[in-house]
């Protein structure tokens, strides 16, 4: 029975702090008010700013609308056009740094400067060479054997 009292007095009076510290919290200082006054007018300013935003989005869009179709068989063909031809500028510049990047390689690689890469190229090329040899070999014995019989 002692203990359940004293668990009621902690109780009541942890409800007592939290009263008072809600209390505290409730009244603002001057330094919160100007946070709070000047994240309200941002806000607002903010939201004001969205508001004529959308507006002059579906005025824009009101005007513009019969423009896009009176003019749509001209616009889209030109736009389709626009876009190839921007997309061959890019491709073709594309494969110009390609092949300028290749014939420096190739370059490098025939005047001996060793460039990145080419120790691989030599062990491919000694590879082929070497299966060459052998299909050549076994090609010799094949048709000598054909022949001889």
């Amino acid at each position: 029975m002692a203990e359940h009292h004293q668990q009621h007095g902690q109780h009541h009076h942890m409800q007592q702090h939290g009263q008072h510290h809600q209390q505290q919290s409730s009244q603002l200082g001057p330094y919160q008010m100007v946070k709070a006054a000047t994240a309200v007018s941002a806000g607002g300013s903010l939201l004001v700013l969205s508001g004529l935003t959308l507006a002059g989005t579906v005025i824009a869009l009101t005007i513009a609308t019969p423009l896009f179709v009176i003019f749509s068989p001209v616009l889209v063909p030109a736009l389709i056009a626009a876009a190839l031809l921007v997309t061959g500028f890019i491709a073709s510049g594309g494969f110009g740094v390609a092949a300028i990047s290749v014939l420096s390689w190739i370059y490098g690689y025939a005047t001996g400067k060793h460039p990145p890469g080419a120790d691989q190229l030599d062990q491919a090329r000694m590879k082929l060479a070497g299966k060459y040899r052998e299909m050549k070999d076994r090609a010799d014995q094949h048709y000598a054997g054909a022949a001889a019989s």
